[in-house]
């Protein structure tokens, strides 16, 4: 499963933050969701319309971002 596959961003949607295609639940709002100790199963039940496969592909989304980012030391 490529995250790509599961993961859209429309500009004209929440601003064109990344969102679980045919839902307008972001990526941030589940890895949020997880963070605060929701379990997957806990996610599915409270929103039907995901699936376990669109909850990994947020993760694999998010680790996909964070391996892009980039620190740059300021001088102070």
């Amino acid at each position: 499963m490529k995250w790509e596959d599961r993961i859209t961003v429309d500009p004209k949607v929440l601003v064109g933050k990344p969102l679980i295609k045919g839902t307008r639940l972001a990526v941030e709002f589940i890895v949020e969701l997880l963070a605060e100790g929701w379990t997957q199963e806990q996610v599915l039940k409270n929103y039907p319309q995901l699936t376990a496969e669109d909850i990994q592909a947020a993760l694999h989304y998010a680790a996909e971002m964070m391996k892009q980012e980039r620190i740059y030391p300021l001088s102070v």
